[in-house]
């Protein structure tokens, strides 16, 4: 069963597999959120949205619909 940072809950981490090239913003992808990159939930919004995360260095906030394309091979729960 496949998982994506929608489904990390705060301070869980994953492994980016795969993402929708066509569906995700440039922005995100320049900032180093690409395949092999570790992604941390660092605090979402109510109701999921939106979703502020840790990956490559940087701290960003993104949509729950974006955070819903981005697939993770693996969850760890980590205090972050």
């Amino acid at each position: 069963m496949s998982h994506t940072v929608a489904d990390l809950h705060r301070g869980e981490q994953g492994t980016i597999e795969s993402l929708s090239f066509d569906e995700i913003p440039l922005a995100l992808m320049e900032m180093g959120c690409l395949p092999g990159k570790q992604v941390t939930l660092v605090q979402a919004a109510p109701m999921k949205d939106p979703m502020y995360i840790h990956v490559n260095g940087s701290h960003f906030a993104i949509r729950r619909e974006t955070a819903e394309r981005i697939v993770l091979t693996k969850r760890l729960c980590d205090e972050f």
